[in-house]
């Protein structure tokens, strides 16, 4: 396929000014196309060549201005338009289009729980092609008028107001301007629940199967809604710009979300049918959040070329969170940003595929696509964190509100946005926005505390460059506690460099840079502050707090400053303390998948497993009067996923629950069945009852990867061919499949995939695109390999089989994390 390149879409958008898009689809003529009309209204400034682009199956007729074009012209997704002159045209294109079984264009699925089919667009990016003809790029803003022919009994969603005009016809408001990549189409005997909220229509919508646990969970999705909405409202001058309010949960879904104007799809793995903690509810609501933020962020003021992804995905992260804090009754939603999200970011940023939050030479739209990590979300959101702090929320609202009355329903680029916080404040922006969007990298802030006449002053030694405003924290131990618990003393503001050495009085028990994680940085511990965090960590008094630490002790693992097994250590002494859901989650996933699975040699992880499977069961006895459910609920789930024998997961799975609860609904009991394949305790009989009582489409996924994970050749075989061999697998079939091949206990019987993989994964992912491709290189990877054969292998593979841009990036970001780890192991500094 041709991508579009910056060059290209600044030609194309100095020639031509979009007006209107009426699209007239057909989804009742099978299932495997659909038909496709595009009437395109357009003005040219004056006489050239150019072209629109469009994948069909089958290119039926082009039109433009009433004569006849070779549909024959088509070369690969582009169509060319010859000799067009200066003013009004229209061109009208008919074609049949493949529906998507990898969630990109018209994503096609029928539910294996009650036989109906559903169908659902992802635009993003240039998948629009796949649904129909545009002029494919975001600063060519048009008004969007769509009608829809669909099987009767559907319901059809569309960005404005859909219309039932009888027979299966729907008709769509027009929409206001917006980019291509933004148009949505959802149709389905969808399950709705609506409501009217300042005179708007508001709706959640989800497949049938799904309706006991939407309608369970409806005043919660809705209170979220309407909170945010509201308070967006108090934030933002502009008013919510489009006509109605959608949130669809569709089945297949590759992102978390998607922020279609008037219609927002969701992955329906959030409609919750198992038990779920309130930090997933949390992190529902901020995704709720996040989207309503892109109305304005992204949907009114729309980037004007794939460089400024940050101004979209950096600021509805950080909105979020913030407006998640704020509106929502997950008022501590920054400690899981902190656990989760900033982790992701940390680790992007050290790994040789790092690129500024608003890089400069973003060349095309496939070198975009890799542009969507955790350094656009997380660093960026950071930043903005950061910068709100050193500017004020006053300034920093002004400036947004003045961008988006300077630009409504246009395209910006980062000198917009920074020139418009400039009109609020005295303070230089254009430096900060150097220092922070236009640089790589994770600083390091370290603690230097000198004593003179009793009296402690402190010095932050900063590695790196950017300028931090950081709060310090300094904790005593409180001596009427006999737990060792520690109090705050006192929080100083400190701005790194500093001008001068901090004052701070008496030496502190811990001083911890960063307190309340108000920037984007490393930090390390005077010696002192490392003694005072091994014996008493559990005892600070704010989980934000905590956070901070215990990222410092991540990150001094990953750079192989701490041993993995210290950290093991720590989390035996302290996790049992938490009381904080989300940090518990987040120190159990990496001293399991990271310390125990990769950083750990083989022959030390059955004692680590040990561990974790002692400190959990810790866990499990300390919430056994149920008053902390979502605590043993984590328990319980990493208790079963570190179970080195199948006795008790055998007992829990018999008897339908655990001893004292919680019982063992659909999610549990396929992860307690995937362990038992694992470790060689179940079989394709269980497997098959297992599906028989939940024959869902969360049940297909759970026995694909129940089935990859047996130990047995025959298994693996076939697990590795439904993956490589064929195109039949769903992209979540895949992952399921890819998620359960790969296991530590099963080294020997898998190593002879490594070499297989690195070839076959080159040739899938050109064939079956960049979802799979993503696929391929976050779940198929053969991580569990912390040898450098496959790390000699994969670097062999980047350089001489030419992957594509998706597997590539994910590849070479596979590599890095393994010789990180091969460096841990080997108790080695970066």
């Amino acid at each position: 396929m041709s991508v579009l390149t910056r060059d290209e879409a600044q030609t194309r958008a100095q020639l031509l000014d979009v007006h209107r898009y009426t699209v007239a689809l057909d989804l009742t003529t099978g299932d495997e196309t659909f038909e496709s009309l595009t009437v395109i209204r357009f003005a040219a400034r004056t006489g050239a060549d150019t072209f629109v682009e469009l994948k069909p199956a089958e290119l039926r007729s082009v039109v433009l201005d009433g004569e006849n074009l070779d549909p024959g012209t088509l070369d690969d997704n582009r169509l060319p338009l010859k000799n067009l002159t200066a003013g009004e045209h229209e061109l009208r294109i008919t074609a049949s289009m493949r529906y998507s079984r990898t969630g990109e264009g018209m994503h096609r699925f029928t539910d294996p729980a009650d036989g109906e089919t559903y169908v659902y667009t992802q635009m993003f990016m240039d998948d629009v092609q796949r649904v129909f003809a545009a002029f494919d790029q975001p600063d060519l803003k048009a008004v969007f008028e769509l009608s829809v022919t669909a099987p009767e009994g559907w319901t059809v969603l569309a960005n404005g107001i859909t219309e039932h005009l009888g027979e299966g016809r729907w008709t769509a408001a027009p929409t206001p301007l917006i980019s291509t990549y933004l148009v949505a189409v959802a149709a389905g005997p969808w399950h709705s629940v609506r409501t009217e909220h300042r005179d708007l229509p508001f709706g959640i919508h989800c497949r049938r199967s799904l309706a006991p646990h939407l309608d369970a969970d409806a005043d919660e999705i809705l209170d979220v809604t309407r909170a945010c909405f509201d308070r967006y409202h108090e934030k933002f001058e502009e008013p919510y710009p489009f006509d109605s309010y959608d949130q669809a949960f569709v089945p297949e879904f590759n992102a978390g979300a998607m922020e279609n104007p008037g219609l927002v799809t969701f992955r329906d793995d959030f409609v919750y049918r198992s038990a779920v903690t309130d930090t997933e509810r949390q992190t529902r609501a901020m995704v709720i959040a996040h989207e309503m933020a892109h109305m304005w962020f992204g949907d009114l003021v729309t980037l004007r070329w794939w460089d400024d992804i940050w101004l979209n995905e950096s600021f509805a992260e950080y909105m979020g969170y913030q407006t998640t804090a704020e509106a929502t009754r997950f008022t501590d939603s920054w400690t899981e940003f902190g656990v989760v999200r900033k982790a992701w970011g940390y680790d992007a940023d050290q790994r040789p595929s790092t690129h500024p939050v608003a890089p400069e030479n973003v060349e095309d739209t496939a070198s975009a696509l890799l542009n969507f990590d955790g350094i656009s979300y997380a660093k960026g959101a950071s930043a903005l964190r950061q910068l709100v702090t050193w500017l004020g929320e006053k300034d920093f609202l002004a400036g947004i509100n003045t961008h988006f009355a300077r630009h409504r329903f246009g395209n910006a680029s980062l000198a917009d946005f920074i020139d418009s916080l400039a009109s609020t404040t005295e303070r230089d922006v254009h430096a900060w926005a150097d220092a922070w969007l236009r640089t790589t990298g994770v600083d390091t802030l370290t603690p230097a505390v000198t004593t003179e006449a009793g009296t402690c002053a402190l010095t932050v030694e900063h590695t790196g460059s950017r300028p931090h405003r950081i709060a310090v924290g300094l904790y005593d131990h409180d001596l009427s506690d006999d737990e060792g618990r520690l109090a705050l003393r006192e929080r100083l503001d400190v701005d790194v460099p500093q001008s001068a050495p901090q004052p701070i009085g008496k030496p502190p028990a811990l001083l911890l840079l960063n307190d309340g994680d108000l920037t984007y940085t490393k930090v390390r511990f005077d010696a002192a502050s490392a003694e005072a965090v091994g014996t008493s960590l559990s005892r600070l008094p704010d989980p934000l707090t905590r956070t901070v630490v215990w990222n410092a002790l991540r990150d001094a693992v990953r750079d192989g400053e701490l041993a993995p097994g210290a950290y093991l250590e720590t989390a035996r002494v302290h996790l049992p303390r938490e009381t904080d859901l989300a940090l518990a989650q987040g120190v159990l996933a990496f001293a399991s998948a990271q310390v125990a699975d990769r950083y750990l040699t083989p022959e030390e992880r059955p004692a680590a497993l040990a561990t974790l499977s002692s400190l959990c069961r810790d866990l499990i006895r300390r919430t056994e009067d149920g008053d902390h459910p979502g605590l043993r609920l984590i328990a319980v789930r990493h208790f079963i996923d570190v179970a080195a024998h199948p006795e008790t997961l055998t007992a829990w799975l018999a008897d339908g629950t655990v001893p004292g609860g919680p019982e063992l609904d659909p999610d549990l009991r396929w992860r307690v069945l995937a362990r038992l394949a694992v470790l060689g305790a179940t079989d394709e009989a269980a497997i098959l009852a297992e599906l028989d009582r939940d024959p869902s489409a969360n049940g297909r996924e759970g026995a694909a990867r129940c089935r990859a994970a047996l130990p047995d050749e025959e298994a693996k075989r076939t697990a590795w061919s439904a993956m490589f061999d064929s195109d039949d697998l769903s992209n979540y079939l895949f992952t399921a499949t890819a998620q359960g091949f790969w296991q530590p206990e099963q080294a020997d019987l898998v190593r002879q995939y490594v070499p297989r993989f690195y070839e076959d994964a080159v040739t899938v992912a050109a064939r079956r695109g960049p979802a799979i491709a993503d696929a391929i290189g976050r779940w198929a990877f053969p991580a569990y390999a912390v040898d450098t054969e496959n790390l000699t292998l994969g670097e062999t593979c980047l350089r001489d089989a030419d992957p594509t841009p998706s597997l590539r990036r994910k590849l070479a970001d596979q590599l890095d994390d393994l010789a990180r780890a091969l460096r841990v192991r080997e108790g080695a500094t970066p």
